[in-house]
């Protein structure tokens, strides 16, 4: 558990820049700004819920 909680939350941190880099590039397409919108969300859930199991399995 505390090894999947460690990697939402890496992947939650890379998910955001990465996101922003796109939307520069214009990779993105037409709706750039609802799929970075996108992207940034799941990137904030997949680091809260990282945190949150991280910390389960470190009370366990």
């Amino acid at each position: 558990m505390n090894m999947v909680g460690r990697l939402l939350q890496i992947a939650g941190l890379t998910v955001l820049p990465v996101a922003v880099l796109l939307e520069m590039m214009g990779r993105l397409g037409r709706r750039g700004l609802s799929d970075m919108l996108l992207l940034m969300v799941f990137g904030a859930v997949s680091f809260y819920l990282g945190r949150y199991l991280e910390g389960y399995a470190r009370s366990h």
